[in-house]
């Protein structure tokens, strides 16, 4: 039997892979320069939103706290006139990198102990190359992939950029499959 401490190591080197894989999508690749737009006349959508010293958060434009204030006219008439929108405020400042690239490493840390639970209960110790990789890349995959569809579902992100960050996941389960593979036991 495999257990999931026995694959302390792939779990660690997998993490590095995709956070290094990750790192050359982002910094090198040009592919994702195209996930967000700016507003239409953004000083001016910036300096109308300053004065409401929005907390960090998400929101929705329009509003409605429930399902009766959905068909409300007010509601209806704010959501045809628009804009409709899902807004994530966030601190004034330029975000820092550091806090967020050490919670995604926490975050491959993650995907790689889930990946080698499944892998432990499915697979003996001396299994296949092709097994291992095979197992422990589709769950990485959907670790990291499938969750993504419902941004574009729910909150209408475009299917385009939920497609390229899918892709990614293919590429991070790749990654992980190959690490896990090699140094399986």
């Amino acid at each position: 039997m495999v257990t999931v401490l026995s694959l302390w190591l792939p779990i660690l080197l997998a993490a590095v892979a995709v956070f290094l894989v990750s790192s050359v999508i982002h910094m090198v690749l040009t592919y994702h320069r195209s996930d967000f737009r700016g507003v239409p006349n953004e000083t001016a959508v910036m300096d109308a939103l300053r004065p409401f010293n929005i907390p960090p958060g998400e929101y929705v434009l329009p509003w409605a706290d429930t399902p009766a204030a959905r068909q409300s006219p007010e509601f209806l008439d704010k959501a045809n006139k628009g804009p409709v929108a899902f807004v994530t405020a966030l601190p004034p400042g330029i975000p820092g990198m550091g806090a967020s690239l050490a919670q995604w490493f926490g975050y491959c840390v993650l995907v790689g102990i889930f990946a080698a639970y499944v892998a432990s209960r499915t697979l003996l110790p001396g299994e296949d190359y092709l097994q291992v990789f095979r197992i422990t890349g589709t769950v990485a995959f959907a670790g990291y992939g499938l969750a993504l569809i419902q941004n574009s579902i729910w909150y209408k992100r475009a299917w385009s950029t939920t497609a390229k960050s899918v892709f990614d996941a293919l590429l991070y389960g790749f990654f992980t499959g190959g690490v896990f593979g090699w140094l399986w036991p």
